[in-house]
């Protein structure tokens, strides 16, 4: 596994941006959206999911509490599977048995759970071999072949017997045809669940995708599950998952926090011949940045999606770090937020990083546009009232839903599905280089503070 993670920092020379979709899809209500995941969401071959939902009460926190099991199981195990974990130097449970799984023969379910993270938890790595064994157990596999995943609160327990009493449910739900349903049971504070899917000759891949706080990948700070069965080798399987998610996931930050139990799991069932690798791994990786942008569209609070493009830079990790810099500098994600073109704040956080980083980065040709409009060239501003009245139109363009009256002192999301793909669109040439990397990233807002104060109440 260490040799996988290594590997998400040597992704292949096209792998270092996202490219700015030539089309946005939009969606003018929830049930437009709802239609269009259906169309997304049929499974590939030999896969089948199943879920189930129980109350229990966290010894931690005594109230009730409510928790989903999603289940994907394959109809026999395989020995082509993938996965890449968080770094996090803290990781839950979960992600100590999943490295272990790698060196498995093969793979024949994933067991995932909301509400509860099981990191660092007593008899944590225990009560993810539970839950595994009696998965294995009602499916027919071995223990061995079942990976557990789990996200929620850090620092509970697992109610693990609640947990392998409900496990029955789950297995008896099994059906194949559409992953939707595991698509929602793996969300925790997502708005809406996170489907996208890719054609190759005769086969498919599917992915899925829970994520929207405690978002800075580093693998991925997500669960995702991406399904296909077009029968690719285990080794090239491997190869091709850590370019992939250095290439998208790692690309990404919501608030700058790697998570302690981000899994990312790639699974053939070996049941269609694939044509071309090369096919292949072009579409996991279009899979993967689709499903990347929609972790950060339906981050925390999140109302405008942000997209810097760095170029001319003299390396590429030079490019995606000034990238992460602006995505996450607090100042101008609040100014993004309240659709303010304080481009000073811009300016601010380039030149902070630089300074910290890369002090002998010459800044005298730096341009910056912002909505396509020039900023910043020649060691001074560009700015005038039209671009000041340009500058505002371009960020309530980008603009996902207005901020609703708090109620009760509490802000919430005044939407539950996406309505369009629009982006902050910021443009940023060194001009002293050749390298580039493009940084998804979303702004800071009540919203957000809401949602992390409470999160546990």
């Amino acid at each position: 596994m260490r040799d996988a993670e290594n590997q998400l920092h040597s992704a292949a020379p096209c792998a270092h941006c996202f490219s700015v979709p030539s089309t946005n899809l939009t969606f003018p209500s929830h049930a437009a959206h709802r239609a269009w995941l259906a169309s997304q969401a049929a499974l590939p071959a030999g896969f089948r999911t199943g879920t189930t939902r129980f109350e229990f009460t966290p010894r931690e926190a005594p109230k009730p509490a409510k928790m989903t099991l999603t289940l994907i199981a394959l109809d026999r195990p395989t020995p082509d599977f993938a996965a890449v974990f968080t770094r996090n130097a803290l990781p839950g449970a979960p992600v100590v048995v999943g490295r272990r799984r790698l060196g498995e023969a093969a793979l024949g379910a994933i067991i995932v759970n909301n509400k509860v993270s099981n990191v660092c938890a007593p008899g944590g790595v225990e009560a993810s071999e539970r839950v595994s064994a009696t998965t294995a157990q009602l499916l027919g596999f071995t223990p061995g072949q079942v990976l557990p995943c789990s996200t929620g609160v850090i620092g509970w327990g697992l109610p693990v017997e609640a947990m392998i009493g409900a496990l029955p449910q789950a297995v008896a739900a099994l059906a194949g045809g559409t992953v939707l349903p595991a698509a929602e049971g793996i969300v925790t504070t997502d708005l809406y669940p996170k489907v996208r899917r890719a054609a190759v000759g005769a086969g498919s891949i599917v992915g899925i995708a829970k994520g929207a706080g405690m978002i800075e990948p580093n693998l991925a700070t997500m669960l995702v599950y991406l399904l296909t069965d077009l029968t690719v080798p285990r080794t090239k399987l491997r190869e091709i998952l850590a370019r992939v998610a250095d290439a998208s996931f790692n690309t990404i930050s919501v608030d700058s926090d790697t998570s302690t139990s981000d899994t990312v799991a790639l699974v053939s069932s070996g049941r269609v011949p694939c044509p071309d690798l090369a096919a292949f791994e072009n579409a996991l990786l279009t899979v993967c940045r689709d499903l990347a942008e929609d972790i950060v569209r339906n981050g925390e609070g999140v109302r405008h999606v942000i997209r810097v493009s760095v170029k001319n830079a003299a390396s590429a990790a030079l490019a995606r770090a000034l990238g992460k810099a602006i995505v996450n500098a607090p100042l101008f994600k609040c100014a993004v937020a309240g659709n303010d073109p304080n481009v000073g704040r811009l300016v601010q956080a380039i030149g902070k990083h630089v300074g910290a980083h890369a002090p002998g980065t010459d800044l005298s040709r730096l341009q910056l546009k912002l909505g396509g409009i020039e900023i910043f060239a020649g060691g001074v501003f560009q700015l005038n009232p039209e671009k000041e009245a340009a500058l505002v139109a371009h960020l309530r363009g980008a603009e996902l839903y207005a901020s609703a009256a708090p109620k009760d002192g509490v802000f919430t999301a005044a939407i539950d599905y996406p309505p369009h793909e629009r982006c902050v669109e910021i443009e940023v040439d060194l001009g002293n280089g050749a390298a580039s990397a493009t940084v998804i990233g979303g702004d800071l807002t009540h919203e957000y503070v809401s949602e992390n104060a409470d999160y546990r109440s």
